[in-house]
């Protein structure tokens, strides 16, 4: 038997069970129709069951494979149905969904090596997550885009909220930003924390890491306590920021990211997780 996470552009093929729950397609076939060009990727095993990734061009409603109407072992037909990656976190349990960021960036990174950066040759599996040129010999592996994210208090009661300019919904979260090369984490939270807000911090803490497969970064959260400055939100980044009390936030991030378990803990509640 196998896990089959298929994906749709960005949304994953879940299979709703009789009692209203989720989980991933595991039969011994692919759920729907393969092409003889589909690259199908062996990812880590979960549990000791065989995983594998694809990509699908349709929506599965128009490709299923003869397979996917053979009886189930509920004897009834199994029931697809296509959802957000995002949205799979509140759907499926939690290794399943981190097991299917684990494919979406595998996916992700095969359709963006197709060719050699060096001498421009066709790059062809040499292992399950690895490539090598034909051509010059060039080995590449999957790459993380590195991020640090930290919650910064002002005493006991107070921490700095911002709506960044790319957040699609109505809330706040915390400052963040990528790893340059050549510093250290602590200091991507310093320049970041300086950057966007022109603030100084200290007691530069590690909380947790996150995967993050949108489409392939790493979270480091971090804890921080506010030192001095004045709050100067830089508009490039953020449309606003500002001291938030405890009694008073604002909406705060979705309960799968890493923000809201920094949020989360500070508060004393429980994350979700």
């Amino acid at each position: 038997m196998n896990y089959f996470f298929v994906f749709c552009k960005d949304d994953l093929m879940l299979e709703r069970q009789d009692d209203g729950t989720y989980t991933i397609p595991l039969q011994e076939e692919p759920p729907t129709e393969v092409k003889p060009w589909t690259t199908i990727l062996n990812v880590t095993p979960l549990d000791g069951i065989e995983v594998k990734a694809y990509s699908i061009d349709l929506p599965p409603s128009s490709i299923l494979s003869p397979s996917s109407f053979l009886p189930h072992p509920s004897s009834l037909t199994p029931t697809y149905e296509m959802c957000p990656l995002r949205q799979s976190y509140y759907k499926l349990p939690y290794p399943l969904y981190l097991k299917a960021g684990k494919c979406a960036e595998l996916l992700y990174w095969d359709r963006n090596t197709k060719f050699c950066g060096v001498c421009g040759g066709q790059m062809r599996f040499h292992t399950d997550i690895s490539k090598r040129c034909e051509m010059c010999g060039k080995e590449v592996w999957p790459q993380l885009a590195t991020a640090v994210i930290v919650l910064i208090r002002r005493g006991d009661d107070e921490i700095l909220l911002a709506r960044g300019r790319n957040f699609r919904r109505n809330f706040y979260g915390l400052i963040a930003g990528f790893v340059e090369t050549g510093e250290t984490l602590e200091e991507a939270v310093r320049r970041e924390v300086m950057e966007e807000t022109g603030l100084t911090i200290k007691n530069i803490r590690y909380f947790d890491s996150q995967p993050w497969p949108y489409p392939s970064g790493l979270m480091v959260g971090f804890t921080a306590d506010y030192e001095g400055g004045d709050l100067h939100v830089q508009r490039e980044e953020l449309k606003k920021a500002g001291w938030f009390h405890r009694t008073n936030l604002p909406n705060l991030p979705e309960k799968l990211s890493i923000a809201r378990r920094l949020i989360d803990d500070w508060l004393g509640q429980d994350a979700g997780i």
